[in-house]
């Protein structure tokens, strides 16, 4: 289970604070990451919520037909 506090670096998909695996099991194995690692990682996570707002929206529409 994630941890509840998030520090923004070590933040990947899916709300997790470890940095490593994506699990919130740890502390981070890292403390810094390069500026085009952090880029690439904020470039990942803009995409998985470009990809649940458009769940959202078709989730809206299906109840919305209802």
């Amino acid at each position: 289970m994630c941890q509840p506090t998030i520090t923004p670096r070590y933040v990947g998909m899916q709300m997790c604070t470890c940095g490593c695996c994506g699990c919130g099991c740890g502390p981070p194995f890292r403390r810094l990451f390069s500026l085009r690692e952090e880029q690439e990682r904020l470039e990942s996570y803009r995409d998985q919520l470009a990809k649940e707002l458009a769940g959202v929206e078709e989730r809206i529409k299906e109840l919305k037909g209802k």
